[in-house]
């Protein structure tokens, strides 16, 4: 008999796939790369660890918990020997594709003769999707070739590196092997402070839904959720975003619900830039940004460029 890993973006998707017959393990590998450190250079085992530290601090959950959580993932996916095939099931969002090039750049150091690893990319949500939808999908079911492990560990190794240049740099090679790739690209980009407001593009929907007078925290996240083409943000996130808002006097929480400030307007009509409010500490993949250390996405030109903000001007200064 085929023994057979499905490898899965979360726990979310696991309960349906199995009512859909899907044979074999499951291993769900939980882990929002798009936010937070993921540094280049390092052993899957050292990047848990960090992850693991970066998720307690975001306070979801104890370190040595996640930790361990994460060491019996790592472990689980060392021991694909054991199985005759592996698949990898993975959505068209940005949480997902970035899961996806992670396992794979990890398969392509891996001796694979005796395994078949295979990959089903669904524009649908798995854990949304029906019985009859899931096992549709195994028709999609897609051997991975050699050109896959190089695209996608040429695309890991541009999100872990320290500047965000090479990431930017595949939105203008072909990547359609890999099809959800390039959509992921863009949305990771535009997830740097913008040239014009200083906002990230989930900063920008979560300011200007409140602007719109959405003011109920659970109602501001489904409005900016149904301004993304690919939803890949959970709500524990953007409960984040709201709390830096109003720690910052952008809004103002009364009775549970966030109201636009007079400071907040004046970030929407550009007379205020947000990055001359707040003192910008992020990690995007291998990049730390910081205000000495800023890349801004530019939206009308669609590029990624370093600049610095001028206290004395209150612009953004290209860095040459």
């Amino acid at each position: 008999m085929i023994k057979t890993l499905n490898i899965v973006n979360g726990t979310a998707c696991i309960n349906i796939m199995k009512e859909a017959k899907i044979k074999g393990d499951f291993l769900p590998w939980k882990d929002f790369l798009h936010e937070g450190p993921v540094p280049a250079g390092i052993s899957l085992e050292e990047l848990s660890t960090i992850r693991a530290k970066f998720i307690a601090s975001y306070g979801l959950g104890d370190f040595d918990t996640i930790k361990k959580d994460f060491e019996t993932r790592d472990q689980k996916l060392k021991s694909y020997k054991e199985y005759d095939k592996i698949i990898l099931w993975f959505e068209h969002d940005l949480y997902d594709q970035l899961q996806l090039l992670q396992i794979l750049a990890w398969f392509s150091t891996q001796e694979l003769k005796e395994n078949q690893l295979t990959f089903i990319c669904s524009d649908k949500y798995l854990g949304e999707s029906s019985v009859q939808q899931i096992q549709k999908l195994l028709l999609y079911n897609t051997n991975v070739l050699e050109e896959h492990f190089e695209l996608a560990q040429e695309a890991w190794d541009a999100f872990t590196a320290n500047t965000p240049k090479a990431w930017a740099n595949l939105l203008k090679e072909e990547t359609e092997i890999l099809p959800f790739l390039k959509g992921a690209v863009y949305r990771m980009l535009q997830e740097y402070p913008s040239t014009k407001y200083g906002l990230s593009r989930t900063e920008y929907q979560a300011l200007q839904a409140i602007a719109d007078g959405h003011s109920k925290p659970l109602n501001i996240f489904k409005k900016s959720q149904s301004l993304e083409g690919r939803k890949f943000i959970g709500d524990v996130l953007f409960w984040k975003i709201l709390d830096n808002f109003e720690s910052h006097g952008v809004v103002k929480k009364e009775g549970g619900n966030f109201h636009l400030t007079p400071l907040g307007k004046e970030v929407l009509e550009v007379k205020k830039n947000w990055l001359n409010i707040t003192n910008i500490q992020r990690a995007i993949g291998g990049v730390t940004l910081t205000n000495d250390n800023l890349w801004c996405w530019d939206m009308k030109k669609e590029t990624i460029k370093q600049y610095y903000y001028s206290e004395p001007l209150n612009t953004l200064l290209k860095v040459k």
